[in-house]
């Protein structure tokens, strides 16, 4: 609900509140995001769906929209602990842009960390995703609104 909310909005709600509007959002069409399975076993999550639908980041001067072309922003990525730094996220982030794009979506934007001098990013700036990750699973970056912050974009196969 990061992302979805004012941050007044997701403070008010922390923890079980904004857990139950998640899954009241689950709850309809289309989906807030993609759970990944390594067999039956849930290890990752990925938010995802159009930019307009993520208030936050709507009002976000680090990353404003870049132009009108309607996305699918992929604004969350969250991986399992014991599944971190394992090279599953382009993998996960494949097949998000699969779903994506068989729910109609023609382009898939992403706002991903690109860690500096050789640091790892933290979970907490590392929750948008890995700048790597997305060049490896097809995504082009479009602009830079900050050193470490790159937008990315990846065109979608129209669904059929």
């Amino acid at each position: 609900m990061h992302w979805r909310l004012s941050i007044a909005e997701w403070t008010e709600g922390k923890g079980e509140r904004n857990k139950q509007a998640m899954r009241r959002l689950a709850q309809r069409a289309p989906a807030p995001g993609v759970v990944v399975y390594e067999n039956d076993t849930p290890v990752a999550w990925c938010s995802l769906g159009p930019r307009s639908a993520f208030a936050r980041l709507e009002r976000s001067p680090l990353l404003a929209n870049i132009d009108d072309e309607p996305v699918c922003a992929i604004t969350c990525v969250f991986v399992q602990r014991k599944h971190r730094g394992c090279g599953l996220l382009p993998a996960i982030l494949q097949a998000v842009c699969q779903y994506a794009s068989c729910a109609g979506y023609t382009t898939a934007e992403g706002y991903p960390i690109e860690p500096r001098d050789g640091k790892r990013a933290s979970a907490d700036t590392a929750m948008t995703g890995i700048a790597s990750a997305f060049l490896g699973a097809g995504f082009s970056e479009v602009a830079r609104p900050r050193a470490d912050r790159p937008i990315m974009r990846r065109k979608l196969r129209a669904a059929g």
